[in-house]
């Protein structure tokens, strides 16, 4: 309904003598159905009600190809009722009183419907128009949101930077270093965001979610551990997808740190799969497994809230589940438990 609110048959031509053109034919286009309907009709009805046919035509016309193809449509139809369909009406003798104030009134009514019409359609066309700034205002400032976050990500994390250089105790530097390179993949998600999508507000997930896995298998995962990966082509909300890769870089930086101790090889295991508008990501790996679970701290630490974060923010549910054969995490989206 709201694309045939804002249909205009005119819209999609760029020259001006084209869209006038387009305009004056949708109203002889409106007239001639009008004139072939009419016709049709007085095969049964003869000379019944001779102008009611011409405000349909004249406010279709108007609506769809503006005031000059509602003109076109009044002019047409109303000629034709004048000189075809009244003069069936033994009743509207030829320059009668009658005749002349039945034309007289149903020319007016017919001029009010072309006015009120054009007022309505141009008001709809103000407010689309407005709308779509509106829209294309609010992409920029999004756009530019996302590029100050990941500037204010990366300052935060020189000054992070600086500060573990000034400490002499290994444990804080590693602490650091821990909180370094989560504030860095805060940042790079954004510029891997913004690199893949510009300013859309559906993001493709499989190059998306490629490239972030590839870039963390460059800089988190030692050499001997390989990783695969297998993702659906589906799209996300902006938002939904920013939570998705933030989920699945702390799923793969958890990985890197507990899963393969003491430079055990393995391999790490991503797929992103979907069915219908439901979909799973799954991050497995065959490393140590129930080990590593144990040595976290009782209730997880802060890699587990992270991931209990980002699902929340993604709209999910997860769950971590261990084995002597290693880890799997999963972020699950059920379109019915989302919420609205």
């Amino acid at each position: 309904m709201s694309r045939l609110a804002n249909f205009d048959v005119s819209r999609g031509l760029t020259n001006p003598t084209a869209r006038i053109a387009a305009r004056l034919g949708f109203g002889m286009l409106c007239a001639l159905a009008m004139i072939s309907v009419r016709s049709f009709t007085d095969i049964w009805l003869p000379g019944v009600a001779p102008f009611a046919l011409v405000y349909p035509a004249v406010l279709l016309a108007t609506l769809y190809g503006r005031w000059h193809a509602g003109a076109v449509a009044y002019v047409l139809c109303f000629l034709w009722a004048w000189s075809h369909v009244l003069p069936q009406r033994p009743t509207y003798a030829p320059g009668s009183f009658e005749a002349i104030g039945a034309i007289s009134l149903n020319a007016v009514s017919a001029l009010i419907v072309l006015l009120f019409a054009e007022t309505f359609r141009a008001a709809v066309d103000t407010g689309r128009k407005l709308r779509e700034a509106e829209i294309e205002r609010g992409a920029v400032l999004l756009a530019e949101l996302e590029h100050r976050t990941k500037n204010n990500f990366a300052l935060v994390a020189s000054l992070l930077e600086l500060q573990k250089r000034r400490e002499d105790s290994d444990a804080v530097r590693a602490a650091f270093d821990d909180a370094i390179g989560r504030v860095r993949t805060f940042a790079e998600a954004y510029t891997h965001l913004a690199g893949e999508q510009g300013e859309g507000t559906e993001v493709d997930m499989q190059p998306y979610l490629e490239r972030l896995v590839a870039r963390v298998s460059r800089a988190m995962l030692p050499p001997q551990v390989r990783i695969t990966s297998d993702f659906a082509d589906i799209s996300l909300p902006r938002e939904v997808a920013v939570a998705t890769g933030l989920f699945t870089n702390e799923a793969l930086a958890n990985c890197a740190k507990y899963a393969f101790p003491g430079g055990q090889a393995g391999t790490v295991t991503v797929t992103l799969a979907a069915q219908g508008r439901n979909w799973t990501l799954t991050v497995r790996d065959d490393g140590v497994g129930q080990a590593a679970a144990t040595s976290t701290p009782a209730g997880g630490g802060i890699g587990t809230e992270l991931l209990a974060a980002f699902a929340r923010q993604a709209h999910c549910r997860h769950r971590t589940s261990y084995a002597r054969g290693g880890c799997e995490v999963t972020l699950i989206y059920v379109e019915d438990d989302a919420p609205r």
